[in-house]
């Protein structure tokens, strides 16, 4: 009897323990976490990216004869190319609707290569040699080369000072921008990394929002989760610890 009664109980713990790990594993999916951030009062959070499909945005999907370079996986958007098909012109997938001040959290992740991706925003989709899915604009620089570019005009307007840098886990990044005027700032893990004005707020205007899949020459992979984004948001930091 009293062994009957040991093994029932171990089975109840490791049944108890697994149960536990499968939670732990789950709460650790990309894009969880930026579904658990607690947006203010009054800000609508919307998220970008169904997790299914492409609804709400284009680019090169492979849908209408287009470059395959963006696919979903697993509920996330993975950015790849190979060898054989390397992107000569950086392209980007595009959100359809265009925004102007917004706050988006987000997980990105560089899978392979050590080329930089992006979140481009405060532009327009531009055509390159061919590529009709390029961007001019602001780029938030992700997770190599942190730091702010401007696409097709006046290139590096903003380095990294080592913060961002020392918030990289060179993992998932869980990362907020919050884009207000002709200021930004980003978040990187829980720290402010980057708070940078432009000095030409005539160039900070609509556009839609751009996951970068930068030229390259060889296999490069970089993956986004969570994309919420809210609009008109309140002039302050919510993932800063």
């Amino acid at each position: 009897m009293l062994r009957i009664w040991l093994v029932s109980l171990a089975a109840l713990l490791l049944g108890l323990l697994l149960a536990q790990v499968n939670c732990l594993e789950a709460a650790d999916k990309p894009g969880d976490w930026s579904a658990s951030v607690k947006f203010p009062d009054g800000e609508t959070p919307v998220k970008l990216f169904n997790g299914h499909d492409f609804e709400g945005w284009e680019g090169n999907t492979g849908e209408g004869g287009t470059q395959k370079y963006f696919t979903i996986k697993d509920g996330v958007i993975v950015a790849r190319n190979e060898k054989e098909n390397a992107p000569k012109v950086s392209n980007y997938l595009l959100t359809k609707k265009p925004y102007r001040n917004f706050r988006l959290v987000f997980e990105g992740k560089l899978a392979e290569s050590s080329m930089h991706s992006g979140i481009a925003i405060w532009g327009k989709k531009f055509e390159k040699d061919a590529e009709k899915s390029s961007y001019q604009g602001h780029l938030v620089m992700f997770p190599s080369g942190w730091g702010f570019y401007d696409l097709y005009r006046r290139n590096s307007i903003y380095r990294d000072d080592g913060r961002a840098a020392k918030a990289d886990n060179k993992d998932w990044n869980r990362m907020e921008i919050l884009a207000i005027g002709n200021r930004i700032r980003l978040a990187v893990n829980g720290q402010l990394v980057a708070d940078w004005s432009d000095d030409k707020p005539e160039l900070c205007e609509a556009g839609p929002i751009g996951l970068q899949l930068h030229s390259n020459s060889v296999p490069q992979e970089v993956r986004f989760a969570g994309l919420i984004l809210s609009e008109n948001p309140k002039d302050m930091m919510i993932t800063v610890k």
